[in-house]
């Protein structure tokens, strides 16, 4: 059973990377949730999880995907891999459309 622990709707602005929420530092396996129902032909977003190797350490991108145009009828929510965060991590998750019409998205940021 998951738990939301942030969601949203994020109104795109095309070529700013929008933060989701707050960064999550509670130990667990979170899973980022995105419907991508406004997505049109022409549009593209990228979706990413970063978090860093250590607690400490730099923040990189984990996970990254990148959709475009209008997704199929049958797969309009997009769903992350499983991120698991240690206990002295952290994880943000970010949303970023980088061509066509700022659109908005319905997303969720859940622990597993």
């Amino acid at each position: 059973m998951s738990t939301v622990t942030s969601s949203g709707t994020q109104a795109a602005v095309i070529g700013t990377e929008h933060t989701l929420g707050a960064a999550v530092n509670t130990a667990g396996t979170y899973l980022l949730v995105v419907d991508l129902i406004n997505l049109v032909d022409g549009d593209t977003v990228e979706l990413r999880l970063k978090r860093s190797a250590l607690g400490a350490g730099t923040v990189r991108v984990l996970y990254a995907q990148v959709y475009s145009d209008v997704p199929p009828a049958d797969n309009l929510m997009q769903a992350s891999v499983p991120v698991p965060i240690p206990t002295n991590g952290g994880l943000t998750a970010t949303l970023k459309q980088t061509n066509g019409t700022g659109r908005s998205f319905p997303w969720a940021l859940e622990a597993l």
